[in-house]
């Protein structure tokens, strides 16, 4: 089965940095495009980064750009978020997305159980 795990969140400081990793399984991770999503209390889920499945193309919030990087290993089924110059604005739960076609045609959004960041001094 389809299983995104997400890890690495935590309390930082305003302009630190902290990494997110998700883990996927259960479904083929290169030919999928991935998604990095966040939602902080009372507010939508907001996209933050997207990468291709080949991990040759990215794009962000412009929010977040310049600031967040995405990546992604194949080798081991992992896409990452790099999180630089963390603003308490940024607060907020991390999801890692993957979206994938099944034999009845349907698309589905699949998501992870999601990490916390926490910036505060």
């Amino acid at each position: 089965q389809v299983q995104l795990v997400e890890s690495g969140g935590g309390l930082v400081q305003p302009g630190g940095s902290l990494r997110l990793s998700c883990a996927a399984s259960g479904f083929p991770f290169s030919r999928h495009g991935m998604w990095w999503y966040r939602q902080a209390p009372g507010k939508e889920r907001e996209l933050v980064a997207v990468i291709s499945s080949a991990g040759g193309s990215t794009n962000y919030a412009d929010s977040m750009k310049g600031r967040f990087t995405i990546s992604r290993d194949n080798a081991k089924n992992t896409v990452y978020l790099q999180m630089n110059s963390l603003k308490p604005e940024d607060t907020a739960v991390y999801y890692c997305k993957a979206a994938i076609t099944g034999i009845d045609f349907m698309t589905r959004d699949y998501w992870g159980q999601g990490t916390q960041v926490t910036v505060s001094s």
